[in-house]
Protein backbone atom coordinates (compact mmCIF):
# COMPACT_ATOMS: atom_id res chain seq x y z
CA UNK A 1 0.00 0.00 0.00
CA UNK A 2 3.39 2.24 -0.01
CA UNK A 3 2.99 5.48 -2.21
CA UNK A 4 5.34 5.66 -5.09
CA UNK A 5 7.19 8.62 -3.95
CA UNK A 6 8.61 11.36 -6.46
CA UNK A 7 12.05 12.19 -7.80
CA UNK A 8 13.43 15.25 -7.28
CA UNK A 9 16.51 15.49 -8.95
CA UNK A 10 19.47 18.00 -8.08
CA UNK A 11 23.53 18.50 -8.25
CA UNK A 12 26.23 19.20 -6.01
CA UNK A 13 26.93 22.30 -5.67
CA UNK A 14 30.86 23.70 -5.45
CA UNK A 15 31.68 26.04 -3.17
CA UNK A 16 29.31 27.84 -0.13
CA UNK A 17 28.52 31.41 1.07
CA UNK A 18 26.83 34.56 -1.04
CA UNK A 19 29.20 34.10 -3.88
CA UNK A 20 28.42 30.59 -5.12
CA UNK A 21 25.22 31.17 -4.20
CA UNK A 22 24.84 33.91 -6.80
CA UNK A 23 26.64 31.91 -9.47
CA UNK A 24 24.44 29.40 -9.14
CA UNK A 25 21.69 31.68 -9.74
CA UNK A 26 23.12 33.17 -13.02
CA UNK A 27 23.69 29.26 -14.02
CA UNK A 28 19.60 29.10 -14.25
CA UNK A 29 19.76 26.84 -10.79
CA UNK A 30 18.41 27.40 -7.16
CA UNK A 31 21.06 26.97 -4.68
CA UNK A 32 20.34 25.08 -1.49
CA UNK A 33 21.26 22.30 1.05
CA UNK A 34 20.30 19.07 2.87
CA UNK A 35 20.47 18.53 6.36
CA UNK A 36 19.86 16.09 9.19
CA UNK A 37 19.99 12.39 9.16
CA UNK A 38 23.51 12.52 11.22
CA UNK A 39 25.57 13.72 8.02
CA UNK A 40 27.06 16.89 6.86
CA UNK A 41 25.18 19.50 5.36
CA UNK A 42 25.21 19.33 1.86
CA UNK A 43 25.22 22.40 -0.77
CA UNK A 44 23.19 21.81 -4.02
CA UNK A 45 21.40 23.25 -6.79
CA UNK A 46 18.21 22.69 -8.48
CA UNK A 47 17.19 24.09 -12.01
CA UNK A 48 15.13 26.81 -11.46
CA UNK A 49 12.75 25.84 -13.89
CA UNK A 50 12.58 22.19 -12.48
CA UNK A 51 11.93 23.86 -8.94
CA UNK A 52 9.02 26.74 -10.37
CA UNK A 53 7.46 23.90 -11.63
CA UNK A 54 7.48 21.67 -9.21
CA UNK A 55 6.38 24.34 -6.63
CA UNK A 56 3.27 25.19 -8.89
CA UNK A 57 1.61 22.06 -8.59
CA UNK A 58 1.20 22.82 -4.99
CA UNK A 59 2.31 20.61 -1.83
CA UNK A 60 5.52 20.78 -2.04
CA UNK A 61 6.36 21.37 1.12
CA UNK A 62 4.17 18.31 2.23
CA UNK A 63 5.35 15.84 -0.54
CA UNK A 64 8.02 13.31 0.78
CA UNK A 65 10.96 13.15 -2.65
CA UNK A 66 13.57 11.01 -3.38
CA UNK A 67 16.67 13.11 -3.50
CA UNK A 68 18.56 11.51 -6.77
CA UNK A 69 22.39 13.50 -6.66
CA UNK A 70 24.79 12.19 -8.94
CA UNK A 71 27.78 10.84 -6.82
CA UNK A 72 25.18 9.95 -3.32
CA UNK A 73 23.19 7.59 -2.27
CA UNK A 74 19.72 8.42 -2.63
CA UNK A 75 18.17 9.38 0.10
CA UNK A 76 14.40 10.78 1.28
CA UNK A 77 13.42 14.11 2.02
CA UNK A 78 11.05 16.87 2.96
CA UNK A 79 11.46 20.86 1.93
CA UNK A 80 11.53 22.56 5.13
CA UNK A 81 11.72 26.08 4.09
CA UNK A 82 11.65 28.24 0.47
CA UNK A 83 13.18 31.43 0.34
CA UNK A 84 11.85 33.91 -2.24
CA UNK A 85 12.55 37.26 -3.97
CA UNK A 86 10.99 39.65 -1.76
CA UNK A 87 10.16 41.53 -4.81
CA UNK A 88 9.67 39.04 -7.63
CA UNK A 89 8.89 35.93 -5.64
CA UNK A 90 10.58 33.54 -6.84
CA UNK A 91 12.82 30.89 -5.12
CA UNK A 92 16.14 32.22 -4.18
CA UNK A 93 17.00 28.65 -2.20
CA UNK A 94 15.42 25.72 -0.48
CA UNK A 95 16.44 23.79 2.51
CA UNK A 96 15.64 19.79 2.07
CA UNK A 97 15.90 18.09 5.48
CA UNK A 98 16.71 14.11 5.14
CA UNK A 99 14.82 11.34 6.62
CA UNK A 100 14.93 8.22 8.58
CA UNK A 101 12.35 5.51 7.78
CA UNK A 102 10.63 6.04 11.42
CA UNK A 103 10.70 9.82 10.71
CA UNK A 104 7.50 11.28 10.98
CA UNK A 105 6.16 13.80 8.59
CA UNK A 106 3.03 15.14 7.66
CA UNK A 107 1.74 14.15 3.93
CA UNK A 108 -1.63 14.79 1.79
CA UNK A 109 -3.12 11.13 1.04
CA UNK A 110 -5.54 11.00 -2.04
CA UNK A 111 -8.92 8.86 -1.05
CA UNK A 112 -10.63 6.43 -2.73
CA UNK A 113 -14.15 5.91 -2.52
CA UNK A 114 -15.96 1.87 -2.26
CA UNK A 115 -19.11 0.65 -2.21
CA UNK A 116 -21.04 3.04 -4.46
CA UNK A 117 -22.81 0.65 -6.18
CA UNK A 118 -24.30 -1.07 -2.96
CA UNK A 119 -24.48 2.88 -1.33
CA UNK A 120 -28.23 3.31 -0.74
CA UNK A 121 -28.29 7.09 -1.13
CA UNK A 122 -26.81 6.91 -4.12
CA UNK A 123 -29.07 3.87 -5.19
CA UNK A 124 -32.23 6.35 -4.27
CA UNK A 125 -30.53 9.03 -6.69
CA UNK A 126 -28.57 10.84 -4.23
CA UNK A 127 -24.94 12.63 -5.21
CA UNK A 128 -21.57 11.99 -3.95
CA UNK A 129 -20.54 15.44 -2.84
CA UNK A 130 -16.72 15.17 -1.86
CA UNK A 131 -15.70 17.27 0.75
CA UNK A 132 -11.71 16.32 1.06
CA UNK A 133 -10.40 14.75 -1.80
CA UNK A 134 -7.23 14.05 -0.01
CA UNK A 135 -6.94 14.28 3.71
CA UNK A 136 -3.51 15.33 5.70
CA UNK A 137 -1.86 12.38 7.87
CA UNK A 138 0.79 11.81 9.83
CA UNK A 139 2.80 9.50 8.69
CA UNK A 140 6.17 7.43 8.77
CA UNK A 141 8.49 7.71 5.89
CA UNK A 142 9.37 4.04 5.43
CA UNK A 143 5.69 3.43 5.28
CA UNK A 144 3.49 5.87 3.10
CA UNK A 145 -0.13 4.83 1.75
CA UNK A 146 -0.77 5.31 -1.52
CA UNK A 147 -4.39 6.04 -0.55
CA UNK A 148 -6.98 5.80 2.80
CA UNK A 149 -10.35 4.25 1.69
CA UNK A 150 -14.02 5.19 2.45
CA UNK A 151 -16.87 2.66 2.52
CA UNK A 152 -19.78 4.19 1.16
CA UNK A 153 -22.27 0.91 1.39
CA UNK A 154 -24.49 2.13 4.50
CA UNK A 155 -24.31 5.17 3.70
CA UNK A 156 -27.82 6.89 2.85
CA UNK A 157 -29.17 10.56 1.40
CA UNK A 158 -28.39 13.22 3.80
CA UNK A 159 -25.40 10.96 5.55
CA UNK A 160 -21.70 11.56 5.74
CA UNK A 161 -18.32 9.87 5.49
CA UNK A 162 -16.25 11.35 8.37
CA UNK A 163 -12.40 10.34 8.94
CA UNK A 164 -13.61 8.29 11.98
CA UNK A 165 -15.24 5.85 9.90
CA UNK A 166 -11.99 4.98 8.08
CA UNK A 167 -9.53 2.27 8.87
CA UNK A 168 -6.36 4.38 8.80
CA UNK A 169 -2.99 2.50 8.26
CA UNK A 170 -0.85 1.52 10.99
CA UNK A 171 0.60 4.62 12.55
CA UNK A 172 -0.98 6.87 10.70
CA UNK A 173 -3.40 9.54 11.88
CA UNK A 174 -5.19 12.84 11.32
CA UNK A 175 -3.31 16.24 11.89
CA UNK A 176 -6.92 17.85 13.06
CA UNK A 177 -8.16 16.72 16.24
CA UNK A 178 -11.75 16.29 15.41
CA UNK A 179 -14.27 13.86 13.23
CA UNK A 180 -14.25 15.97 10.12
CA UNK A 181 -16.43 14.97 7.09
CA UNK A 182 -14.44 13.58 4.25
CA UNK A 183 -17.66 13.39 2.19
CA UNK A 184 -21.85 13.74 2.38
CA UNK A 185 -25.14 11.99 0.03
CA UNK A 186 -26.93 15.37 -0.88
CA UNK A 187 -30.23 14.55 -1.60
CA UNK A 188 -30.90 14.75 -5.89
CA UNK A 189 -31.27 18.39 -7.00
CA UNK A 190 -35.04 17.87 -7.99
CA UNK A 191 -35.71 16.62 -4.48
CA UNK A 192 -34.19 18.78 -2.79
CA UNK A 193 -36.22 22.21 -4.76
CA UNK A 194 -39.29 20.12 -4.37
CA UNK A 195 -38.34 20.07 -0.57
CA UNK A 196 -38.11 23.44 -0.38
CA UNK A 197 -41.20 24.50 -2.62
CA UNK A 198 -43.06 22.54 -0.02
CA UNK A 199 -41.84 23.71 3.26
CA UNK A 200 -42.55 27.69 1.74
CA UNK A 201 -45.99 26.52 1.06
CA UNK A 202 -46.17 25.13 4.41
CA UNK A 203 -44.82 28.55 5.58
CA UNK A 204 -47.37 30.50 3.60
CA UNK A 205 -50.39 28.95 4.50
CA UNK A 206 -49.11 28.93 8.69
CA UNK A 207 -48.70 32.81 7.77
CA UNK A 208 -52.17 33.16 5.85
CA UNK A 209 -54.01 31.25 8.98
CA UNK A 210 -52.31 34.15 11.84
Amino acid sequence: MATEIPDLEAQERTGTGKGAARQARRDGMVPGVVYGGDKDPLPIQIPFNALVKRLRAGRFKSTLFNLKVEGHDDVRVICRDVQRDVVKDLPIHIDLMRLHRNSKVNLFIPVQFDGEDSCPGLRKGGVLTVVRPEVELVVTAGNIPSRITVDLSRLDIGDSATISMVDLPEGAQPTIDRDFVIATISAPSGLQADTEEGEEAVEEEAASEE
